[in-house]
C-alpha cells in the first residue's frame, strides 16, 4: 500500500498521533458535504468528528520541480494529478480527488495557506470529484437557491450579503460546486460559512453575528466575514442562475439558451486554467455537465443599481422572481 493510501486507510486516532509527532495536529471539519481531515488549521470550516476523511490535507514535501523558477506562480496539470505553485505562499498537489498535499513557503503559516487551499486548490480537488465547480456565490431561499456569476468586481459576494442581511442564508461563497448524478435535479452542496466583502460593502451592509479574520496579506483587500448565523448547511436544489451587470436600475432578463452555455463555462473554475487543464476526457465532460445545467435552469441576466445604497433593490427582484421558480 503506498503511503499516501495507507494514511487515508489509518484511524482518526493513529493520525492524530503520527501528526503530534511532526508538530501537526490533525483537525477534522465537513464541507461540500465532505468529512475533510487536515494537517492545516482551517477555522474558517465547521468542525467535524473524527472519521475516515474523504479527502485528506497532509502537509508534506511536494516534488514539483517547475516551483523552483522564479516565477510567481507555476502550475502543471495531469489527468490525476493537480500541481498549483505560490512562489509566495507553497506548493499544492492535488491528487484522485481524496488528498491534497500542501508544502508551505519558508515562513508561510496556516492562515495565508488556506487562503489558496479554500479557493482554487479545494475547488480542483471538488472537480477531481467529478462535481461541475462555478467561481460564484450562492444562495439559500427557503427550499430553492440562486447562484451569482459575475467578473471580477460585479457583486457576487456583495449581493449575496445583501441577501443574508434580509434574512436568507449563504449556501457558498467564491466556490460553488454542484452535483449532477441525479438527472433533471441540479443539487448545490454548501460549503462553509464565510463570505468575502471589501471594506466598502462591509460598511454599507454592515452584516450582524460575524466574526472578521485578520488580514492574512497585505495584498489581499477583501476581509473575511465568518458567519455565526445565516448559513444553510443542507444541499438545495439549483432554482436560478444570474450574470450579474451594473445598470442603472435592478432587472432580470432570461439569456437567449444559445448563450446560457457559454456563460456556465465561462465562470466554471476549471477555465480560469485555460484549456491546459481539461486533460483526458475532462472537457468532454466538463461540456456535457455545463449544458446539462444551462439546459436544465438556463442563465438571466441581473442588472444591479450602481451604488451600494440600492443594493437592496436587487434583493427584492432577486425574492420576486424566485417565487415563481418551480425547481
Amino acid at each position: 500500500m503506498s503511503t499516501a493510501n495507507a494514511s487515508i486507510a489509518a484511524t482518526p486516532e493513529s493520525l492524530i498521533n503520527a501528526n503530534l509527532q511532526s508538530g501537526r495536529v490533525r483537525r477534522f471539519y465537513k464541507a461540500y458535504g465532505l468529512t475533510i481531515g487536515s494537517d492545516v488549521a482551517l477555522p474558517e470550516l465547521e468542525p467535524a468528528t473524527p472519521a475516515k476523511p474523504d479527502l485528506e490535507i497532509a502537509v508534506t514535501p511536494v516534488d514539483f520541480p517547475e516551483a523552483a523558477s522564479q516565477a510567481a506562480t507555476a502550475f502543471r496539470f495531469e489527468p490525476a494529478r493537480q500541481y498549483l505553485s505560490w512562489q509566495a505562499v507553497g506548493t499544492f498537489l492535488i491528487s484522485g480527488g481524496n488528498r491534497i498535499d500542501v508544502d508551505p513557503a519558508a515562513g508561510v503559516d496556516d492562515p495565508l495557506l488556506a487562503f489558496p487551499l479554500l479557493g482554487p486548490v479545494l475547488a480542483l480537488a471538488l472537480h477531481q470529484r467529478g462535481l461541475l465547480v462555478l467561481h460564484a456565490s450562492a444562495i439559500a431561499i427557503g427550499g430553492k437557491s440562486v447562484i451569482f456569476l459575475g467578473d471580477k468586481g460585479a457583486g457576487k459576494s456583495t449581493t449575496a450579503g445583501a441577501m443574508i442581511r434580509a434574512g436568507h442564508r449563504l449556501l457558498t461563497d467564491d466556490v460553488v460546486a454542484l452535483d449532477l448524478s441525479e438527472p433533471g435535479r441540479p443539487m448545490l452542496l454548501p460549503g462553509f460559512p464565510q463570505l468575502k466583502l471589501a471594506a466598502d460593502a462591509a460598511d454599507a451592509i454592515r452584516l450582524e453575528q460575524v466574526d472578521v479574520r485578520p488580514q492574512v496579506h497585505p495584498q489581499i483587500d477583501k476581509a473575511q466575514h465568518r458567519l455565526r448565523q445565516g448559513f444553510s448547511a443542507q444541499a438545495v436544489p439549483v432554482s436560478r442562475i444570474y450574470v450579474l451587470e451594473r445598470g442603472e436600475q435592478a432587472a432580470i432578463s432570461p439569456l437567449p439558451s444559445l448563450a446560457a452555455l457559454p456563460a456556465i463555462i465561462k465562470f466554471s473554475y476549471i477555465t480560469r486554467f485555460g484549456r491546459q487543464a481539461l486533460t483526458g476526457d475532462s472537457a468532454a465532460k466538463h461540456l456535457g455537465q455545463s449544458a446539462k445545467l444551462a439546459g436544465r435552469i438556463g442563465v438571466s441576466r441581473l442588472e444591479v443599481p450602481t451604488g451600494l445604497a440600492r443594493i437592496d433593490e436587487a434583493v427584492a427582484l432577486i425574492e420576486g422572481d424566485l417565487a415563481s421558480a418551480t425547481t
